[in-house]
């Protein structure tokens, strides 16, 4: 009798493995299968026909590559909500340069970036600031100078940038930038110091990692990033107006945590994550849009989906206060 109660209370194999961290790095795959699966059923096969996959790649390529800077910044436990407004300003200053030079506007949208990263990062290390109370502040700041710039007319780019649009060179570009952020992520010093940091930032300052520097290079890396994916973008739209980038934060945000992000960071973040749910949210807001949702229709339903994956991924015994 003791025994079948304690059989009982075992739990099943099929239950350890649904709460195991096997399954939860599993779960971001198998939700891109199934949106895609579910988005062709409803579009009638419509968004797996080549042309509509040119069109989602299309509007992939920048915001994988601030994707890819943020993923940084959250692997830290921090959160940075400049994306859109940094994008922005980096786009303006590289539309005005492009009839000067492209190689100049290129750097001078990285160093735009950089710098708005550094202000972040400067005012999260020094003043010991929570990072989403500062990049708030400078979300709003740095949207008021786009607006600001862009009152009387959109500024226009050079028609040699333009002439550069080809899927050919932002694969290319987003392809360069995935793999040195996964050589930087994988095997080098820094992957592990931003991931011990994300871990515990006392125990990581104790075992020698000098955090503030790692915290504030960090958020540099990630504005120069938006700051190149400004240049994706300029080519791509061909001039700038006040929304450039509007609600690029919060894009990036949910296909990060689709795509298995802890919100915590620390050592269980995952590469894939960024791809994945960069992909997962395109062809998710792609979908909706076949199927005639209105836009908030679509924000509510992307707002479920977010919800699901949150309670589903996220680590409760290392839930903290976003650093």
């Amino acid at each position: 009798m003791e025994n079948k109660q304690s059989r009982e209370k075992e739990p099943s194999k099929l239950r350890m493995f649904l709460a195991s961290d096997t399954f939860k790095g599993l779960l971001p795959f198998i939700g891109l299968i199934v949106i895609i699966v579910v988005m062709n059923i409803l579009t009638e096969g419509s968004i797996l026909k080549p042309k509509r996959i040119r069109l989602l790649l299309s509007q992939v390529y920048y915001p994988m590559i601030v994707a890819t800077g943020v993923f940084f910044v959250m692997t830290l436990g921090s959160i940075d909500f400049t994306e859109g407004s940094t994008l922005g300003v980096a786009s303006i200053v590289i539309s005005v340069l492009s009839f000067y030079s492209i190689p100049l506007a290129i750097l001078g949208g990285i160093l735009t970036g950089a710098a708005i990263g550094a202000l972040n990062g400067f005012f999260h290390v020094k003043f010991k600031l929570q990072s989403f109370i500062v990049t708030i502040c400078t979300m709003y700041l740095f949207r008021g100078v786009c607006a600001y710039l862009t009152t009387e007319t959109a500024i226009p780019a050079s028609a040699q940038i333009k002439a550069l649009d080809s899927n050919e060179l932002k694969i290319a570009i987003t392809v360069i930038v995935l793999l040195v952020a996964f050589f930087y992520f994988k095997f080098t010093r820094i992957g592990n110091d931003v991931k011990a940091i994300g871990a515990g930032e006392t125990a990581a300052r104790f075992s020698g990692v000098r955090t503030d520097r790692v915290k504030f290079l960090t958020f540099v890396m990630a504005g120069a990033l938006t700051g190149l994916a400004a240049f994706v973008n300029v080519i791509k739209v061909g001039s700038i107006t006040a929304t450039a980038g509007n609600q690029l934060e919060t894009q990036i945000l949910i296909s990060l945590v689709l795509g298995g992000l802890p919100i915590t960071g620390g050592a269980k973040v995952r590469f894939s994550n960024i791809v994945v749910g960069t992909l997962m949210y395109t062809v998710l807001n792609n979908g909706l849009v076949m199927l005639g949702f209105e836009s908030a229709t679509q924000q509510l339903i992307k707002g479920v989906i977010f919800l699901i994956f949150v309670a589903l991924t996220i680590d409760r015994k290392a839930l903290k206060v976003i650093k």
